[in-house]
């Protein structure tokens, strides 16, 4: 392939600087990455503002037109995005396929909407209208665990909305979002979609710009908290989308063998390296014992590899930084638990983890406290499913979890009360572009997906009329 580019202002040009991207697999480099500099940056929002007048009054229905035709140059290069995707992500190759498809089923997605004035009031005296009117610049930052579905959480219902946008992927992780900026690069009036590369050295000049109207940010709380105090001076609108702790109960009337594939799978998707990913795991007494050992069957069963090689079932963790925070996590876990399958590495290069089951752990232990956004999941016993609830919510964070119980109605009564932003019932981590997706507590801001996640990228300006 040659060399990658930026893309400012419709055309594709060379970083100011450069940047080595890392095969996780491997732990070395295998590809140069043109890198932006500030000014770059600057060019990139002062060219989306230029082309705001413009595409803001395109009529929406050219708007979908370029979208379903991003989506169908996606789709025509899906091969090509996903083996960039597994070598710089880590993920395997069918997965990464699967990601590249979700992210045209995305942008396909929000051409089903639209944007219709809502009459408020109608009466003798008045009438009231409601409007959805753009914002302006949209700056987007994209973490690495999914780069294109996430971009695809953000880029089609911004456009659509009649935004122009700046978007970031991350560090690790430009590869396969650079390519596909190159590849839709005409489909789009110069300067409506603008994407830039960086080392983890222009988040903050985003949110703070002064031209930027609205920032989307899909990361860590930590880093969102950073991200709402850079938009704080210029009032941006924000959204973000955070870190969770996701828990998940499950009842004593379950059968493990028929729920464990589903809750491993809820877990080590990605290697653990999902926002919703299930982080800890309450069983009943009853069936605790079962359960741990169908977990750590189906760990020890795992294939674990480079995304590359057929027949992977996990890959690495995608970065240095976050192998070395999960193994330290397992260290200490040796304190509190004991690790039944897993809690090595395999002999080979890259950053790998066997996936890891631990049980007789509990609460307070750093593994059940803190988001280990890895392949490790604690197992805790519980007696009493009030008690299991009380523990699952006393997290800061509220992005997902889910109640296991072969009765539906005693499971709804448990979900109803569970401080999360999404509760699934009998699964885990599902999403879909129509199903609105936002965090509760420490998980988030605002809501991504659906009609309300487009709402989220409009200002709503009412018209009040006397007659």
């Amino acid at each position: 392939m040659t060399q990658l580019k930026l893309l400012i202002d419709g055309q594709l040009e060379d970083g100011d600087l450069s940047m080595d991207v890392i095969n996780p697999a491997t732990g070395a480099a295998f590809m140069t990455c043109p890198r932006a500099s500030k000014a770059q940056l600057d060019r990139a929002v002062a060219a989306a503002k230029a082309a705001f007048p413009a595409w803001s009054k395109t009529p929406i229905a050219e708007r979908k037109a370029a979208l379903n035709a991003i989506a169908d140059v996606i789709q025509a290069n899906a091969g090509e995005l996903a083996r960039l995707l597994t070598q710089e992500q880590g993920k395997p190759i069918g997965d990464a396929t699967g990601e590249v498809y979700g992210a045209a089923a995305f942008f396909r997605y929000f051409t089903s909407l639209d944007l219709p004035v809502k009459v408020i009031d109608d009466s003798e005296g008045r009438k009231v209208e409601a409007h959805r009117r753009p914002l302006g610049v949209i700056g987007a930052i994209v973490p690495w665990n999914f780069p294109l579905i996430l971009m695809a959480f953000k880029v089609p219902a911004a456009l659509l909305a009649g935004n122009t946008m700046v978007l970031k992927p991350a560090a690790t992780t430009p590869l396969a979002t650079l390519r596909m900026a190159e590849l839709i690069k005409d489909l789009l009036p110069a300067g409506v979609l603008n994407v830039i590369a960086d080392a983890n050295d222009l988040g903050g000049e985003m949110t703070a710009h002064p031209d930027i109207r609205k920032i989307s940010f899909t990361g860590s709380s930590a880093t969102g908290a950073k991200v709402m105090a850079g938009a704080a001076a210029t009032l941006k609108r924000i959204t973000l989308e955070l870190g969770g702790n996701d828990a998940g109960i499950v009842l004593g009337d379950v059968d493990p063998k028929t729920a464990a594939p589903k809750i491993f799978q809820g877990a080590f998707q990605n290697s653990g390296q999902v926002c919703i990913a299930m982080k800890r795991l309450y069983v009943h007494e009853s069936i605790y014992d079962a359960m741990c050992d169908e977990l750590a069957a189906l760990a020890e069963a795992a294939v674990v590899g480079d995304g590359l090689e057929q027949g992977t079932q996990l890959g690495p963790l995608q970065n240095k930084m976050q192998y070395d925070k999960v193994m330290d996590l397992i260290e200490d876990t040796r304190q509190h638990g004991n690790i039944i399958a897993g809690g090595g590495t395999p002999d080979r290069p890259g950053y790998f983890i066997r996936p890891t089951i631990v049980r007789d752990i509990t609460d307070g232990s750093r593994l059940v406290d803190e988001e280990q956004f890895g392949p490790v999941l604690p197992v805790i016993k519980y007696s009493d499913p009030e008690d299991a609830l009380v523990r699952a919510n006393a997290s800061p964070y509220g992005l997902g979890g889910s109640i296991w119980s072969s009765d539906l109605d005693r499971a709804y009564a448990l979900a109803e009360r569970m401080e999360s932003g999404t509760v699934w019932i009998n699964k885990h981590s599902e999403l879909a572009p129509n199903i609105p997706f936002g965090g509760a507590k420490q998980s988030g801001l605002g809501v991504e997906l659906g009609e309300e996640g487009l709402m989220e990228f409009t200002q709503l300006q009412v018209i009040n009329m006397a007659r």
